[in-house]
């Protein structure tokens, strides 16, 4: 199996590569302590175990990726968590990404519009003793009601722009980290930070590449 530790020196490389696009020098160490005692070889299908620890996405089914753990760590790093924080994750995937914020946050609620996806995950997620997140499918431009407001979003799909439902559900200083723009072009990653007016701010960080956010509720298999 791939090294963990050579992980985390890719990561600590990356950062200091994209310094000057992201305006950061370091990660907290609270994320890069995440990052160092999640299993991301629990999160992979077990054919892809022996890569699990390079610092690059890799297939998971039905057309998704789990994400880079660079970019990972980074979206994690750009919700400036707190431990009594409550987050809402637009698509759970593996629930790798799920696993690294219910580390270093209270609660965590994901969705994933993937039925598959969304049960392989919740199994992972109990069978390894993440108890402070939830899952559900379903349709994560929506976010989840029931739940909000939330102190921070993470979207871990491409939209084509940002959706009011989740900024409708952030609270008064919260922050939504998402990749936006099309698929096959240009996205960038976004912090949109909740103004106590309910107004927005919106800060570009990063060009990235994500899987297209589905909206389609057929998605079951």
């Amino acid at each position: 199996m791939s090294d963990k530790r050579q992980m985390l020196r890719e990561i600590e490389w990356d950062v200091q590569e994209t310094r000057s696009m992201t305006g950061m020098t370091a990660l907290d160490s609270r994320v890069m302590e995440a990052m160092k005692a999640v299993p991301r070889h629990e999160f992979v299908p077990l054919g892809a175990r022996h890569q699990a620890y390079y610092n690059s996405p890799l297939p998971i089914g039905h057309g998704q990726t789990i994400s880079q753990p660079y970019i990972v760590a980074l979206m994690t790093d750009l919700l400036e968590p707190t431990a009594d924080d409550v987050m809402l994750e637009v698509g759970t995937g593996s629930g790798y990404q799920a696993a690294v914020l219910s580390r270093v946050v209270r609660q965590v609620y994901t969705l994933e519009i993937i039925g598959a996806l969304s049960e392989r995950a919740a199994e992972s997620l109990r069978r390894l003793g993440y108890s402070n997140v939830e899952c559900r499918k379903g349709d994560g431009y929506e976010g989840w009601t029931e739940q909000a407001p939330f102190d921070g979003i993470i979207v871990t799909a491409a939209s084509p722009n940002i959706p009011q439902p989740l900024v409708d559900q952030l609270k008064p200083g919260g922050r939504l980290v998402i990749p936006i723009g099309m698929p096959f072009s240009h996205q960038e990653l976004m912090v949109v930070e909740k103004e106590e007016s309910g107004g927005i701010s919106v800060r570009d960080v990063l060009g990235v590449a994500f899987v297209p956010l589905t909206r389609s509720s057929s998605k079951d298999e």
